[in-house]
């Protein structure tokens, strides 16, 4: 039973650490051929967004925000599947990821 539990804490400590490295780690999504580019952590947070400047048209904001919002779309689907890549063998070994918080699935 102590074997066990000791494995136990070894998994979780696995995995806070897997949650950890996931947080730190940016990951990259664009939209329009490259022409919005953003940035991403592992756990989702937005910590940039490049456009260029051939994706503005004054006249045509609408098509901007549609490629902003692509590009962040594009980043955060990323960042799931490095969540999943990175947690799901560790989430496995401890029951599933099922109800255990701040996994993404």
């Amino acid at each position: 039973m102590q074997q066990l539990l000791q494995q136990a804490q070894k998994m979780q400590q696995d995995l806070a650490a897997a949650q950890q490295e996931l947080a730190e780690t940016p990951v990259e999504g664009s939209a329009g051929g490259g022409l919005v580019k953003a940035t991403v952590t592992g756990s989702g947070e937005l910590k940039s967004l490049e456009i260029d400047p051939r994706a503005v048209d004054p006249e045509d904001t609408e098509t901007l925000a549609d490629l902003v919002v692509a590009a962040v779309r594009d980043a955060n689907n990323a960042a799931q599947e490095l969540a999943r890549t990175k947690l799901g063998p560790l989430a496995q070994g401890l029951g599933g990821g099922g109800g255990l918080p701040g996994l993404p699935f």
